[in-house]
């Protein structure tokens, strides 16, 4: 549904975002990993339509996103951000309302009370955002995304969500049932894109593992072909003891220090 072709990304003189290029199916949840600073937000930004490449295409089916209004733009993909700083006292209920209002939904009260219902955030509605955890905003930033995508598909079009670093302020319940979300939109035909650091969790909820390093796309392919002990030394610089749970072949990570001491 969206295909990224030979994005380039320049800042400051230095490529943050070298030649990539990337196929986002329908169906199928598609994570990004890779260590600080190898361009994993960058490219899901460019991908989302919030920075433009120097270098490269990409198209949301067959239209190109630089001739997407804003208003077409928000039809098609919902953003969760890292972290969302809000200067205005709003409550948790109105932040969800905004993404109801670009959904265009009729009566934005109600898809906003839905949407924190499926966090788990019911009764937060008249709560001050600011006064949130940071957990709990995450999750309001969560339910606003699903307010403004309640349907994968739409006219026959699959529809995106974006999720960067969705599970960083969660404790591991909330991590998995944000994941369980993410897989569900999928499911029912939408696009995915996360950028998860849990190389577990990645195994587990990614379709298609995409593994960036210095900006550049160095593997991609199913959990199982493309997180190794070669990968995660070369990406992370540690040595990594990668087996497979025996239910389903899912890969698991044991990291191990750089250097083993003597006790």
């Amino acid at each position: 549904m969206i295909r990224a072709h030979d994005i380039t990304i320049r800042r400051s003189g230095r490529v943050l975002v070298d030649k990539v290029s990337l196929h986002l199916q329908a169906g199928k949840v598609t994570v990004i990993i890779g260590p600080n600073g190898a361009g994993k937000s960058t490219l899901l930004k460019t991908l989302s339509g919030e920075m433009r490449p120097d270098h490269g295409d990409i198209l949301y089916q067959d239209r190109r996103i630089a001739s997407l209004s804003p208003v077409e733009l928000a039809r098609e993909r919902a953003v969760l951000p890292q972290s969302t700083a809000l200067s205005f006292p709003f409550t948790a209920l109105e932040v969800v309302r905004m993404g109801a209002v670009a959904h265009g939904s009729r009566d934005a009260n109600l898809a906003g009370r839905q949407a924190l219902a499926r966090v788990g955030l019911s009764g937060f509605e008249g709560r001050s955002y600011n006064a949130l955890s940071g957990g709990e905003q995450q999750r309001v930033q969560l339910a606003r995304v699903l307010a403004q995508m309640p349907d994968p598909v739409l006219d026959g079009r699959p529809r995106a969500i974006f999720l960067d670093e969705p599970t960083a302020s969660l404790d591991i319940g909330h991590q998995i049932s944000v994941l369980e979300l993410a897989r569900d939109f999928a499911r029912r035909g939408g696009v995915v894109l996360a950028i998860l650091h849990d190389l577990n969790l990645a195994a587990e909820f990614a379709d298609h593992l995409a593994v960036l390093h210095h900006g550049k796309l160095i593997r991609e392919g199913h959990p199982k072909e493309t997180i190794d002990d070669e990968t995660i030394a070369h990406v992370y610089g540690i040595a990594g003891s990668v087996g497979r749970l025996p239910s389903a072949a899912i890969p698991y990570v044991l990291p191990q220090a750089r250097f083993s001491a003597t006790r």
